[in-house]
């Protein structure tokens, strides 16, 4: 049985919100479907630390959650540090959009390579209030994304890319199904104890 530590409580929207809202361009019709490669590639894990740890962990969070955000910040380089780097523990990080916008940084950051997936998500998560409180927020993200080598073309192809888009909100279902998440950031251990919230790394280590 999962044990649940929850921080604070979040307000999930509805999948056809999180497509609907945040968006400054429009989305390809459905018709017009993405090539299975770029698809399997954006749902391809994305993992930090070796294979045979024996502790793995899966976090669950939001572009646009201020917590997670907090976490990255201050909690997750000593655990790369400490706990990633020295073998003890490997470590994926999943979409689980909590609005439009969110949606659409996350499938920014999952079309780069899995080389370049972590550091742009640091720096968007260290951005955080610049892009996500922007006037207009796409065009900022638009901006980060250049910096991490991403077209204004492949951009905008990403943002109307519905069945892209679909995939990612499909994580943050799945997610929802098995287990029942109820606030960003949240950790799932092993596939069965789950903790959730901004930790300090003595909290996170402690924890786990």
């Amino acid at each position: 049985k999962m044990k649940k530590y929850t921080h604070s409580t979040t307000k999930y929207v509805s999948r056809r919100h999180l497509l609907a809202t945040g968006l400054a361009t429009s989305i390809m019709p459905r018709a017009a479907m993405a090539g299975t490669d770029i698809i399997a590639h954006v749902k391809a894990p994305r993992l930090l630390g070796r294979d045979d740890a024996t502790t793995k962990v899966v976090e669950f969070f939001s572009m646009t959650c201020s917590h997670c955000a907090t976490f990255h910040a201050n909690t997750f380089p000593e655990i790369k540090a400490q706990l990633i780097d020295e073998g003890v523990l490997q470590f994926e990080m999943r979409a689980f959009p909590l609005d439009g916008l969110a949606l659409r940084a996350h499938a920014l950051a999952r079309t780069v390579s899995g080389e370049k997936y972590y550091p742009l998500v640091n720096m968007l998560l260290k951005k955080q209030k610049s892009w996500a409180i922007a006037e207009d927020p796409i065009d900022a993200l638009r901006k980060l994304g250049r910096l991490a080598g991403i077209s204004s073309a492949k951009f905008d192809a990403t943002m109307r890319n519905r069945p892209l888009l679909e995939s990612i909100v499909q994580m943050r279902q799945d997610a929802l199904r098995d287990f029942e998440l109820r606030t960003t950031p949240s950790f799932v251990i092993n596939n069965e104890t789950i903790i959730s919230g901004s930790l300090s790394f003595e909290e996170f280590a402690e924890k786990i």
